[in-house]
């Protein structure tokens, strides 16, 4: 007789992850305000990196520091450790952003603000560190443990991970991280399976004519003028080029030029991004910015330099692990915390590891309305409710055990 021990194997894991998370949570919260009080920007996360180590020291996890400038790489190791690894991420860089809260934990660091969530990130993959450190004898692989910096600021931490070796030795089967979201409430998770998150570039157009009086505009080349045709002009990709059936997002977020009131410069500059989901399309939207920025400035008898730099592809989400973890959350949180999101036009560079194994990349609700808690994220007041922690550890860990149950426990 073959009895099946599955199933109450993972409601015991699922009572013990829900008592764990609720243990750790003081330690989780008075890590995220750690670290949101003190904020490192992309590249300097250094600080931030050696307080990563400390717990995974005091957790008794074994991990690889210095990556990739400030990356951490942490193993734990479950029955049968070289059978399958999986991996988690978590972002650690800040914004630079001067924080408008007054909170406890308020930053330090003026000029510098966690207004992204990834002081949640890392709290909450630490709680979950510790959580899986104590049920480890319940799964059979190795789980990474990836702790990254510099995801604000191109060209990525992630695709820099990559470089150095991060999916080798052990290599992850597949990657899943987890990002905050306002629009959720803390304690809800969502998330879209397929293309989730558009691709971004940025693109920096210089007009270059002959400034003057601006009172004799017969005598310049208005480099102005020829800068407002453009920006006009630029609009019609997205409305009379792209198809419509694929997201798409040029917008100029800056232009600048030195003159006055009375004085016409000879140089004019504009900064804009490029967000869709398509490759062949990405590339051609590329190539009509510089065409059209330069006809339209040499037709009005001006210069004009174009150079776009390269950002992150798009985030496809793999739709077979997006369902797994979907039906796991609504197992864990029940079918009402759990949503099924839109797509987004912003950018992670988690799609550089999406684009080499399968991955997923969710979201964790973070406001309370009742408490005013919901700014956007990249906000000077952005703040969560922290009773998300509690269920973002909770949801690595338990993402994590489902993906490395045995297929069958039994008993002859």
């Amino acid at each position: 007789m073959r009895i099946n021990f599955i199933v109450p194997l993972m409601k015991q894991l699922k009572h013990q992850i829900e008592s764990l998370s609720k243990s750790f949570f003081q330690e989780v919260q008075d890590i995220r305000r750690r670290l949101h009080k003190y904020p490192e920007l992309s590249k300097e996360e250094f600080q931030t990196a050696a307080f990563i180590c400390k717990k995974l020291d005091g957790y008794g996890i074994p991990y690889t520091s210095g990556i990739a400038g400030t990356g951490v790489a942490g193993l734990i190791e479950g029955v049968d450790p070289s059978s399958r690894c999986i991996a988690l991420r978590a972002d650690m860089d800040a914004l630079p952003v001067d924080e408008k809260n007054e909170t406890e934990y308020k930053s330090a660091h003026p000029g510098k603000m966690h207004a992204c969530g990834h002081d949640v990130h890392i709290a909450c993959l630490l709680g979950a560190a510790r959580i899986l450190m104590q049920v480890r004898d319940q799964f059979a692989g190795t789980i990474k443990l990836i702790f990254q910096p510099s995801e604000e600021t191109y060209p990525g931490g992630a695709i820099q991970m990559i470089e150095a070796g991060i999916l080798e030795n052990p290599k992850p089967e597949l990657i899943i991280a987890q990002h905050v979201i306002n629009n959720l409430d803390a304690g809800d998770v969502g998330m879209k399976a397929g293309p989730y998150m558009a691709s971004t570039d940025e693109f920096f157009i210089t007009v270059k004519g002959k400034g003057g009086h601006a009172a004799t505009p017969n005598q310049v080349t208005d480099p102005i003028l020829i800068a407002a045709h453009i920006i006009v002009a630029l609009q019609q990709i997205v409305s009379r080029n792209a198809d419509p059936v694929i997201p798409s997002v040029v917008s100029i977020g800056k232009i600048s030029g030195e003159g006055r009131t009375n004085i016409i410069p000879s140089e004019v500059k504009m900064e804009g991004t490029v967000r869709t989901y398509n490759e062949t399309w990405r590339n051609e939207i590329h190539q009509r910015i510089e065409k059209i920025s330069k006809a339209l400035a040499q037709g009005m008898g001006a210069d004009c330099e174009v150079r776009i730099a390269h950002g992150y592809p798009y985030l496809d989400n793999d739709p077979v692990l997006t369902g797994k973890l979907f039906g796991w959350a609504e197992d864990y949180l029940g079918p009402a915390h759990v949503r099924t999101l839109e797509p987004r036009m912003t950018a992670e560079d988690f799609s550089y590891f999406a684009g080499r194994v399968p991955s997923c990349l969710y979201r964790l609700g973070i406001s309370d309305y009742s408490k005013g808690i919901n700014a956007n994220l990249h906000t000077d007041t952005f703040d969560v409710n922290e009773r998300c922690l509690e269920t973002g550890m909770a949801m690595m860990s338990w993402f994590a055990v489902n993906l490395l149950a045995p297929e069958k426990r039994s008993d002859r």
